[in-house]
């Protein structure tokens, strides 16, 4: 799995996000001055798959850029975490497209990001870049 670097403003959220848990996660960010997991998305249409606390936290930090590993449904196995509901990959897609948005509770799991865990160790410089280029200052 390859790391890219894309503006959180092109990539598309599929779930609400809990307030509390963004601020938290901001905090938590800002206090180790570095982004320690990419975000997953779809690689063609940029929904986001895992990470929408993330992709709120960069939005709100205005990042201009923040790692992404795009994926496609091929190597990822969709579940739900309730039980007897259905999620296919059809599904996301259409829900995407009429621009629905599941409730905070994640509903959906995509598995198969085993891969991700080590590559956290090398945001800092990406951290740094956008903290240099942040307009307001404030941080």
């Amino acid at each position: 799995m390859q790391v890219c670097l894309l503006s959180p403003w092109r990539l598309i959220p599929t779930e609400e996000v809990d307030p509390d848990r963004v601020t938290e996660l901001q905090a938590q960010i800002l206090d180790a001055a570095r982004w320690a997991a990419p975000v997953t998305a779809e690689k063609d249409a940029l929904f986001v798959m895992d990470g929408h606390h993330r992709l709120a936290v960069a939005r709100r930090l205005q990042l201009r850029l923040m790692p992404v590993i795009l994926l496609d449904y091929s190597a990822v196995r969709v579940e739900s975490w309730r039980p007897g509901e259905t999620i296919t990959p059809t599904c996301i897609f259409a829900m995407v497209v009429t621009v629905t948005v599941l409730d905070c509770t994640p509903e959906v799991r995509h598995d198969n990001f085993s891969d991700i865990a080590g590559c956290h160790d090398g945001y800092r410089a990406l951290f740094c870049a956008n903290a240099a280029s942040n307009s307001r200052g404030d941080w």
